[in-house]
């Protein structure tokens, strides 16, 4: 259980990275000219292999999750953090994923580039926010937790 509890402490972590990055750089980049902003983006190529880590982050709070059933508190703090998880990846594609594809990963600039730049870095931004309260309430399950 602790080595469990580890892995997901660990993963559900490094799904915080890719969130903070694009939280942190969002006010340098949102008023970006177009050309400047397109090679800025250049900067993410490879990114969506966090996208494994989203996915394991995933799957070992899930686990953990029923393996703490019938524990109360640990159990709802660790269901929170996997539904927070599962809430990132269903914002992913319903707004960040569409960004791309209307860009070609950001190499075309489309007629609406700004309002696809606001959902993309806005997107990203709530995502950072939720995966951070979903760490949050990961640590309470694990600092409640009386195993």
């Amino acid at each position: 259980m602790k080595a469990l509890q580890f892995i997901a402490m660990v993963l559900t972590a490094l799904a915080l990275v890719p969130g903070g990055a694009h939280l942190f750089a969002l006010p340098n980049k949102i008023h970006l000219a177009a050309a400047d902003y397109f090679i800025v983006q250049n900067i993410y190529r490879n990114w969506a292999l966090f996208g494994v880590v989203l996915i394991a982050a995933i799957f070992a709070n899930a686990v953990l999750a029923i393996l703490l059933r019938g524990q109360g508190p640990p159990f709802a703090f660790t269901v929170i953090n996997t539904l927070c998880l599962l809430a990132t990846l269903a914002i992913f594609f319903v707004f960040t994923f569409p960004a791309n594809q209307v860009t070609n990963n950001w190499t075309e600039v489309p007629a609406n580039w700004e309002q696809l730049r606001r959902q993309w870095e806005f997107s990203h931004a709530v995502n950072a926010c939720i995966t951070f309260a979903g760490f949050c309430s990961l640590t309470v399950s694990l600092l409640v937790n009386e195993r």
